[in-house]
């Protein structure tokens, strides 16, 4: 379980920083990128590639990895879309300008780049986060899972009462009061 709970927050990680990088070249007017109020995470893909690596057995080719991880990673994406919508009433992402949408929370075009990503994470990334993950001792492990729960708290809260995605920053809310 701690295993899982290490790569989930890893990828959550790698996800952010993905989408730092899709941010700067984009020149997206939104720059948080990120879930969470102090963490520097975007649980999408935690959840995604844990999903992915539980369901999808590695020595399938890559082309079947591919379609798989794009179901699976716009699947999880669709979900988690709908519970920040209907929880928290706010929107981390809106693909309503593509083609093709289901209510802006997935789209065809990412649904690619997610199979392709995640196809490739299971070649590149995860033999050398998996080692990592491994190591990691219980009581860090533990100390994690408490700084997580406290950010869910505190990012909640925040998300409840004003429901607006780019407080998630500490100068950004400083700013606001």
């Amino acid at each position: 379980m701690s295993y899982w709970f290490i790569i989930f927050l890893l990828y959550s990680f790698l996800g952010y920083c993905l989408e730092k990088l899709f941010a700067r070249a984009t020149h997206s007017e939104r720059q948080v990128r990120k879930c969470f109020l102090l963490l520097p995470l975007c649980p999408v893909y935690g959840l995604a590639m844990v999903a992915v690596l539980r369901v999808t057995p590695p020595d399938l080719p890559f082309w079947v990895r591919v379609v798989t991880g794009a179901v699976i990673c716009t699947g999880v994406e669709y979900l988690v879309h709908l519970f920040y919508d209907k929880v928290f009433r706010t929107q981390f992402w809106d693909y309503s300008d593509l083609s093709f949408h289901i209510g802006g929370r997935v789209c065809p075009h990412f649904a690619i780049i997610w199979g392709i990503l995640s196809a490739a994470a299971v070649d590149v990334i995860q033999p050398l986060l998996s080692p990592i993950a491994a190591a990691v001792p219980p009581v860090a492990v533990f100390a994690f899972w408490m700084l997580l729960a406290v950010d869910c708290v505190f990012t909640s809260a925040l998300l409840l009462r004003s429901h607006d995605t780019e407080l998630l920053s500490l100068s950004a809310l400083r700013a606001q009061q």
